[in-house]
């Protein structure tokens, strides 16, 4: 099952992220984020120039909506539609990239690497929190983006796992001690 997020130039335009939050929220409210996994689609409808030959990914305020997104809920990727190419747009709103009519995104490698690394530490503890297996998934989210992780690195992580004085509840806050 497909979930379509449409956006508007005024949610644009206004960094207004109602759109994804009455779609996450109810999740996250019932416990079930995983119910939605890989099934996310924007739907951006925006006027645009035709004369304009800039990808959505080009245009500042997209990108700027995205980085809010993110902000917001850095886990985004899990519920995005991979095979539908929603995770390289994703990933091509908040990456400096270059689109080449004939070879397509050319993410900057540097900035793609830190891409892929952040958020497959996001990922590796909301998925653990949530307790849902990650491993599979990760390792496929980080292959779409062009990058092989051993299961070594996934066992490094396992045992290693973020502590904080005073401690965190479970909501990623920290306790009021």
């Amino acid at each position: 099952m497909t979930i379509a997020i449409a956006l508007t130039t005024d949610h644009i335009n206004t960094l207004d992220l109602f759109p994804a939050q009455t779609v996450v929220e109810p999740l996250l409210r019932k416990e079930a984020i995983a119910t939605a996994e890989q099934q996310i689609q924007f739907q951006i409808d925006i006027p645009r120039d035709p004369n304009d030959p800039r990808e959505l990914s080009e245009i500042p305020e997209i990108r700027l909506w995205f980085v809010r997104l993110d902000a917001l809920y850095p886990w985004f990727p899990f519920l995005l539609d991979w095979k539908a190419g929603e995770l390289a747009r994703y990933a091509a709103m908040l990456i400096p990239h270059q689109f080449h009519p004939r070879e397509g995104i050319q993410y900057n490698p540097e900035a793609l690497e830190i891409f892929v690394m952040h958020k497959t530490f996001v990922l590796s503890e909301w998925l653990r929190q949530q307790g849902i297996e990650g491993t599979a998934r990760l390792k496929a989210m980080t292959q779409i983006l062009g990058y092989e992780l051993d299961d070594g690195f996934f066992e490094l992580l396992k045992t290693s796992e973020p502590s904080m004085p005073g401690g965190k509840d479970t909501l990623g806050g920290w306790d009021d001690e």
